[in-house]
């Protein structure tokens, strides 16, 4: 379906961002599932109907091959998935299943029964499965297999940091959804800068889990309130069109990003503040064991 996008010069176009917020688009994310792994599932079609005349034993196995190729495909779909969102986190746990490991380890199989059904026996079926398994993980890669940015991170507190980073990122995805029943495409970019406000919060927090404690009713309460406002907004201006309840909202969301802008500066001056007081210390435990230390103006 066609999609109406809207520019600054556009005849509804929006403002320039306000109180120094950026573009929504600016966090935007590509869908790590493209083109490539949506191939994947197309192998299983024709075998199945190549495989109608083979009798019951080939037929048996062609539908074996074709599930287990399908598998596959899902598989390497939810293994981008983690993936990407892993990559998107500078602080991040490695994923707990191999998905695109074990996407190649299927399409290896699934291949490997395939060639059975034409070439009975096991060399030939093995090195087919083999050459699958070899060339998906050439084309899609592996998974990450290490976690990044947790040395010397609480991983108890990390774990609490995800939970709540999760939650938050399940709301923002349902106001993002509500929205659309309001049929508003002006509105739905506004709620995207908002968002946009909202995620870099969240990545201070996830850089910083110590920081969990000040931001969490930002990420729980407030974006609860949010959620419902938003979905109250959209079902009210989705029937009437009530221009007030538009303004309202507007206004609602002006504040909100104020607030979650502002809560977000000060996260980050207590943590310069934090990292000076650290520098101080530091200099003073060396200068009384004798090591001369020269001060700089600015860290």
């Amino acid at each position: 379906m066609a999609k109406r996008f809207g520019g600054k010069y556009s005849p509804d176009g929006q403002k320039e961002p306000v109180n120094g917020s950026r573009p929504a688009f600016e966090r935007a994310r590509v869908d790590p599932v493209g083109a490539r792994a949506n191939l994947m599932f197309l192998p299983a079609v024709p075998m199945v109907f190549l495989a109608l005349n083979d009798g019951a034993t080939g037929l048996i196995t062609a539908l074996v091959s074709a599930a287990v190729l399908t598998g596959g495909a899902f598989m390497l779909r939810e293994g981008l998935k983690a993936e990407a969102a892993y990559v998107a986190r500078k602080v991040a746990r490695r994923p707990a299943l191999p998905r695109k490991i074990i996407a190649a380890l299927l399409v290896g199989v699934g291949i490997a029964l395939a060639a059975y059904r034409s070439e009975p026996g096991l060399v030939a079926p093995v090195l087919y499965g083999l050459a699958a398994l070899g060339l998906h993980l050439a084309a899609f890669g592996i998974d990450p297999l290490k976690s990044k940015g947790m040395e010397g991170v609480d991983t108890f507190q990390q774990d609490r940091v995800a939970r709540v980073v999760d939650g938050a990122e399940e709301l923002l995805t349902e106001m993002r959804d509500a929205m659309k029943r309001a049929q508003d495409r002006k509105m739905e970019l506004r709620l995207d800068q908002f968002q946009t406000t909202v995620r870099d919060l969240i990545q201070t927090v996830e850089e910083d889990p110590r920081d969990l404690t000040a931001a969490r009713k930002y990420l729980g309460v407030y974006l609860i309130g949010a959620r419902d406002a938003t979905a109250k907004f959209a079902d009210i201006y989705g029937r009437s069109r009530d221009t007030q309840a538009r303004v309202d909202y507007a206004a609602l969301l002006d504040d909100l990003e104020e607030n979650f802008a502002a809560r977000t500066r000060a996260l980050l001056t207590e943590d310069r503040t934090d990292l000076n007081i650290e520098i101080d210390v530091l200099r003073d435990r060396l200068q009384r064991e004798g090591v001369r230390v020269s001060r700089a103006e600015d860290i």
